[in-house]
């Protein structure tokens, strides 16, 4: 059992959660995530990655949004619950050292796993630029935590209620065409990542996305994640979380990311509406 011990709600269906796991804590790497399971042996299966880590306190952190039965289930927890299962660490951990002038990428979520990214580039002496991306102001996370890293911070958010409106990949194109990046991360949506690639691809900016595809087991035994990489078959949960980002084959990863896309949906609503319906009856 693995103990909750703080949780915070960074936006209407975003959470920010802190267990303790003191093995995986001193393990992991930037990069790397976990898998949880609660609810017993056959329950649902989340791969997460890991935000953050305090190998003394012996904790890790994950955020995560509420987008299914599992996630809502799990953000319902409160401190002092436990998760039954907490698996890692897993992947392939982030590759650092310093390339010079790095911009990060982050979209929604995808903001949560690219911090240690970031992090890690800097402290290898890296000159960190940072792009946030969100819907709206109130989906927009960890900003003081990418300011204290970058040494420039853009947030976008595609309504224009904070930042510039904009998407993340018009001041990417700014900074490839300006200051000329010697390596570019992404993390978000897979759209958004699909995109980015295409805006650096031109400049032939090095470009390195992480993937969230479908996964079930996370040992590369299930085949679930499979992705096409310069047409050869990769398991994101061994071979990623990050790849290449001019090898993905993004059209096959999109396709396979809309497989149970309707089931995602209902399973949003139904969970949505219960939760309206217990904080109606608190």
């Amino acid at each position: 059992m693995f103990t909750i011990l703080d949780k915070r709600k960074l936006s209407a269906e975003v959470f920010r959660m802190e267990i303790l796991a003191p093995n995986i804590a001193r393990e992991r790497k930037a990069g790397q995530f976990v898998i949880l399971q609660q609810g017993g042996d056959y329950a649902e299966r989340i791969p997460l990655t890991i935000a953050d880590a305090d190998p003394e306190k012996g904790s890790v952190t994950i955020v995560f949004q509420a987008v299914g039965e599992a996630t809502h289930s799990l953000g319902m927890l409160e401190p002092g619950d436990a998760i039954e299962n907490v698996l890692g660490p897993l992947g392939q951990p982030t590759h650092i050292e310093n390339y010079g002038k790095v911009v990060c990428v982050g979209g929604g979520v995808g903001v949560a796993p690219m911090h240690p990214i970031a992090q890690a580039l800097k402290q290898a002496g890296n000159d960190v630029r940072i792009i946030i991306g969100a819907r709206n102001k109130d989906l927009v996370i960890l900003e003081e935590e990418m300011l204290a890293i970058a040494s420039e911070l853009t947030i976008c958010t595609d309504d224009g209620s904070y930042g510039r409106k904009a998407l993340v990949t018009e001041p990417l194109k700014e900074l490839c065409e300006t200051w000329k990046p010697d390596l570019v991360v992404a993390i978000g949506p897979p759209i958004m990542m699909k995109f980015c690639t295409a805006t650096t691809r031109p400049f032939g900016v090095p470009t390195v996305v992480s993937l969230n595809t479908i996964m079930i087991d996370g040992t590369g035994m299930c085949g679930g994640c499979r992705v096409s990489i310069n047409g050869k078959t990769k398991f994101v949960c061994v071979d990623g979380p990050e790849f290449d980002a001019f090898a993905v084959d993004w059209d096959n990863l999109l396709m396979r990311l809309g497989t149970y896309k309707p089931q995602e949906q209902e399973a949003h609503h139904r969970c949505h509406i219960g939760l309206q319906i217990k904080e109606g009856e608190a």
